[in-house]
């Protein structure tokens, strides 16, 4: 089910035509890019794998009414393996995800649909040491950048701003983030995820290795010597 999994890329291991294994990539791919949106306007969502194939299928999921297919609902409509909102509503508000030809769901997205202020956030997880910009947008003004306060898990970063840069992303910036303004009001919150780099992730890897590799000859000798153990055991049984 779309809030079963939170992975920002899933990876799916299908059949290839001559029956080898294969890796396929797919994510979901908003337009406008971000998590919170206007309403009255359009929405794309459109699930996308190296081999741009069809068979992926839009699905959302609300807790008034659970999970449904785009392409067989009033909601949306369903082309290829893009969904596409005409004009949103507050109850487009859901989890969205990607569902494979056997019923699998895959990268899920939250989004919110709201009728004043939103915050403009990355839909993906950001990279460790990476940028993170987020703006504060309110639809009724031009340009719709709001000067306004923005917050991390309900303390105040940043204040009378038009945007919040942080420039090195780390694991400490996760969390979910809203911004406020006077008169306008404030945003939904939406949560900001931050990964491992690819090297950091190797990192990661190789010290897990090292780490089982370092053991792995006290527990051979540990297994040894209880096998020792049990055979001098069993004559001595044999002799009472």
């Amino acid at each position: 089910m779309c809030a079963e999994q939170r992975e920002e890329t899933q990876h799916i291991r299908q059949p290839s035509a001559t029956h080898n294994p294969l890796w396929v990539t797919v994510s979901l791919i908003i337009s406008p890019n971000r998590t919170q949106h206007f309403t009255s306007v359009s929405l794309s969502l459109s699930c996308e794998d190296q081999s741009n194939s069809d068979r992926w299928r839009v699905r959302r999921y609300t807790d008034h009414r659970g999970l449904e297919d785009c392409s067989s609902s009033v909601w949306g409509s369903q082309t290829g393996s893009t969904c596409k909102i005409s004009s949103t509503v507050p109850s487009n508000t859901g989890v969205y995800c990607c569902q494979s030809e056997s019923g699998e769901s895959y990268h899920p997205v939250n989004i919110t649909v709201h009728i004043g202020v939103i915050l403009e956030s990355p839909v993906h997880p950001v990279t460790e040491g990476d940028t993170l910009t987020v703006h504060c947008l309110y639809p009724y003004t031009s340009p719709p950048n709001l000067r306004a306060d923005f917050y991390k898990d309900g303390s105040l970063i940043q204040n009378q701003t038009t945007e919040m840069i942080i420039s090195t992303v780390s694991k400490s910036h996760e969390g979910f983030y809203y911004c406020k303004h006077s008169e306008r009001g404030e945003s939904p919150k939406s949560w900001i995820s931050v990964r491992m780099s690819h090297s950091e992730s190797q990192i990661s890897v190789l010290h897990t290795l090292s780490s089982v590799l370092a053991v792995c000859p006290y527990l051979l000798v540990t297994v040894v010597l209880i096998f020792k153990c049990c055979r001098m055991r069993v004559p001595s049984v044999e002799e009472e």
